[in-house]
């Protein structure tokens, strides 16, 4: 395996000689919003991931109209492509990335490397906010084959669907509940979903957060069973990891039937009746 399955990742020399492409749009969405202000690639708009991507009242992402009229309004088109970037190894763009795609937007890249890559290699970076004139962009009804809803999950323990938890491996053990940092937002129960495989998100990138090979990748999930021609449903803390791994799976991969379960544990973990298991298992 020489290549990626899709053409989706953008490289930073390619980003970098086109940062003026009138066909591009590129969008930084961090784990920490207040990095955009700081530094950014020039002529990036910035997304927070709580305040303009999920829905204020509910814990969902917008509805397709919100979800247009956001991008409108920074000035995204339908006929831009989008190129996604982050911090945190691209958490948040990877899950942008299937947001996305979830909607309809077909034209998406990812940049092959995080925000601290692009600042580490010296590459220009800018503080100044774009103003970009309203655009014309729409949201499809949600395609529902890339995304895994609780009572999917639930039938899924007892088929022949592979679930794959991509949190740490003390997450998945049930040794904590969520990452230091993350405590106030975790679930009332720890530990995984029945027979699921651990596969942590971050064994998909190497240290410098740029994707491992095609070979190395296929050689990491094929040894845990993952690429056995099943339905695949990822699963994290809140959805952004596990995005991550889809985009591996799905996107570079290759692998046709996969979703991400993006209610997570954060729902799992406090669901009555549910099914649990703890240790190092899978």
């Amino acid at each position: 395996m020489s290549e990626y399955a899709k053409d989706v990742l953008v490289e930073p020399e390619w980003l970098e000689q086109h940062l003026d492409d009138g066909d591009i749009c590129i969008v930084e969405v961090d784990e920490n919003p207040e990095l955009y202000a700081q530094a950014h690639i020039p002529g990036a708009i910035g997304f927070d991931w709580q305040k303009d991507l999920q829905d204020q009242i509910r814990r969902d992402f917008l509805g397709p109209e919100d979800f247009a009229s956001l991008f409108s309004s920074r000035g995204v088109s339908d006929e831009h492509t989008v190129v996604l970037y982050g911090d945190r190894n691209n958490w948040f763009a990877a899950y942008t990335y299937w947001y996305l795609k979830y909607y309809g937007h077909e034209k998406v890249k990812l940049l092959n490397g995080p925000r601290e890559k692009w600042i580490a290699d010296g590459r220009r970076t800018s503080s100044e906010v774009p103003n970009y004139p309203r655009a014309s962009f729409s949201a499809h009804t949600g395609d529902e084959t890339i995304r895994a809803r609780r009572e999917e999950v639930k039938t899924a323990i007892e088929d022949s669907t592979t679930l794959v938890d991509v949190r740490s491996p003390a997450e998945f053990a049930g040794e904590i509940i969520s990452p230091a940092g993350y405590e106030q937002e975790g679930a009332q129960r720890a530990g995984h979903i029945p027979g699921a495989a651990s596969i942590p998100w971050a064994h998909a990138v190497k240290e410098d957060g740029t994707f491992k090979s095609p070979a190395e990748l296929h050689d990491l999930y094929g040894s845990k069973g993952v690429l056995n021609g099943e339905p695949i449903i990822a699963y994290c803390r809140i959805g952004e990891r596990s995005a991550h791994t889809w985009f591996v799976l799905h996107e570079l991969l290759g692998q046709q039937n996969v979703k991400n379960y993006d209610g997570s544990w954060t729902e799992w973990g406090n669901l009555v009746g549910v099914p649990v298991e703890i240790g190092h298992t899978g």
